[in-house]
């Protein structure tokens, strides 16, 4: 049976792409502690770890999105759970959420030697890396980390031909998105390249007082940009949400943080860590 590492540096990353054989697939399971769907999640990648042979074929490794945030942005990991097949150096395939069997039937397609040429991607970056589709979904950052989003109950609405039904299910979805992390914030961009200034202000707000907080790109998701803008009743962004009820804009988290400095001192990395 075969047993799923936990990379815990990108030194140690680099070393064990290097060695791997240019025939062995790669499992690369993309967590954050946080997210309950990733417990489950790590379960099912354990199990189906164990039921293949320790023959080299295969190589399975667990990776901290937040935590070694480099590695995530050159997938362009903005979602966990997320799966990457890679077979020397090229992505196969991505699986984003947590569906149990999407995860088996995309293993078991390249474990019993099935290819799809059409899912090959070219290697960009150095490392073994090479980026995976993104789609705009929600993310979460501490204060000098990368984002990672996180996906299972937040599902993209499918495409309903009752309109009716395809706002109520929005509107679920949205409920979902804005308690996904006690501060989430909807901006334009993400947080490493905001796309407007008022996004690129806050973040910058956040940063200074060590934050930790999800972000949804809005520019990615057309649905979302426009629904939150009635689910909120609120028309502009970016927009700040703390414990699943809307804050507002920039300007009212600037008066509300003239009004009181430590605003957001409950939310800081720092104090969690300090209550640890």
């Amino acid at each position: 049976m075969s047993a799923v590492k936990e990379i815990t540096s990108e030194d140690e990353w680099q070393a064990h792409v290097a060695a791997l054989p240019s025939s062995t697939l790669l499992i690369i399971s993309f967590h954050a502690p946080w997210a309950a769907p990733c417990t489950q999640m790590s379960l099912v990648i354990k199990t189906l770890a164990a039921e293949c042979p320790p023959d080299g074929k295969t190589s399975w490794v667990s990776i901290n999105a937040e935590d070694l945030s480099d590695i995530s942005e050159t997938y362009d990991v903005i979602a966990v759970p997320y799966l990457v097949l890679q077979r020397n150096d090229q992505v196969l395939e991505t699986v984003s959420g947590s569906s149990a069997i999407e995860v088996r039937t995309a293993i078991e397609k390249y474990t019993k030697g099935a290819k799809d040429a059409k899912n090959i991607k070219n290697i960009k970056n150095t490392g073994g890396a090479s980026p995976a589709p993104t789609n705009g979904t929600v993310s979460t950052t501490g204060a000098d980390h990368g984002s990672v989003e996180t996906q299972g109950e937040a599902a993209e609405v499918e495409t309903e031909s009752d309109p009716a039904k395809a706002k109520e299910a929005l509107f679920k979805r949205l409920g979902e998105l804005v308690k996904a992390a006690r501060v989430m914030v909807f901006i334009k961009g993400t947080p490493s390249a905001p796309q407007c200034g008022f996004s690129r202000q806050l973040v910058a707000l956040l940063r200074e007082r060590s934050v930790k907080y999800g972000f949804f790109n809005i520019l990615a998701d057309d649905d979302v940009r426009q629904g939150l803008k009635e689910f909120a009743d609120w028309p502009t962004y970016p927009q700040v949400w703390m414990d699943g009820e809307l804050v507002g804009g920039l300007d009212i988290i600037k008066e509300e943080l003239e009004n009181n400095p430590d605003f957001f001192k409950a939310y800081s990395a720092i104090e969690e860590v300090k209550a640890a």
